[in-house]
């Protein structure tokens, strides 16, 4: 069963679309369940998240942690938005049940990859910052053994 945050963002996705010339762009999936999240950021400056979007071809859950995600990084910083963990996005989604945890690994790994990209583009290493998988599915069995 879902929680009512759950469905509210399934239902009502926020920050749904694309940027063009996004400051950082990152795609990950899971081989699977098919799932596949693309986030996009516009990163000012200073190093704050003006802007956030994603694209999400998955189940209910995996809209749900994108749309989710996006709201906890948009208007962080870069260090702030790093350290927004799968579990971070199932707390503000007031949980998800276990078959979908992974769906949650794949909105914080959206947002390392996109991260990652914008570090490429600007020649610039982010502090705590590893090189994301595209394929979440390695980590996945990691992270369900902790529920």
């Amino acid at each position: 069963m879902y929680s009512e945050k759950v469905m509210d963002h399934f239902n009502n996705p926020r920050n749904m679309g694309e940027i063009e010339d996004a400051s950082g762009v990152g795609t990950v999936g899971n081989a699977k369940c098919g799932d596949i999240m693309r986030m996009y950021l516009d990163i000012d400056d200073s190093g704050r998240i003006q802007d956030v979007k994603f694209k999400t071809f998955g189940c209910g859950a995996a809209v749900a942690t994108s749309s989710m995600a996006t709201e906890l990084v948009k208007g962080k910083t870069v260090q702030e938005a790093l350290a927004v963990t799968n579990k971070a996005v199932m707390e503000a989604l007031d949980g998800l049940p276990p078959v979908k945890v992974h769906c949650s690994l794949l909105a914080e790994e959206a947002i390392h990859a996109a991260l990652w990209d914008y570090a490429e583009k600007n020649h610039i290493t982010i502090e705590g910052l590893s090189r994301p998988v595209s394929d979440i599915g390695e980590k996945e069995e990691d992270v369900e053994e902790d529920y």
